[in-house]
């Protein structure tokens, strides 16, 4: 038998973020940027996922199917997707937002390169 799906899931999430930060670090455009926090947004989505997952497991609802002593082996959490799902929705805005800014930024200096806003108007 093969890795099991939680494992795939942590590298799969660790990995999108690792290119996530390699994507805002080397690059200098905000765009780019934006993406790179959205590779880091949906890796840790993985990751969150990945904790919560039981392989084989089932629903943790306690009946027929599953008794109160296997319930602590064989429920899958469902606190991480609960999270996942509200951490989605908060991502999504804050993407939006940050798109919002990059929008005005471009209307404002029409470009998007980091190095055309370094100068401080204090």
């Amino acid at each position: 038998m093969g890795l099991p799906v939680s494992h795939i899931l942590m590298v799969t999430g660790f990995a999108l973020v690792l290119i996530g930060f390699w994507g805002m670090l080397s690059h200098r455009n905000i765009l780019r940027i934006i993406i790179g926090f959205s590779l880091i947004n949906t890796g840790l989505h993985l990751v969150m996922v990945a904790t919560g997952y039981v392989t084989g497991g089932t629903a943790p609802i306690i009946d027929k199917a599953l008794s109160i002593s296997e319930a602590t082996v064989r429920s899958v959490d469902p606190i991480p997707a609960a999270l996942v799902v509200t951490a989605i929705v908060i991502g999504f805005s804050v993407t939006a937002v940050m798109l919002a800014f990059a929008i005005r930024i471009h209307d404002a200096r029409k470009t998007l390169s980091i190095d055309a806003l370094t100068e401080s108007k204090w």
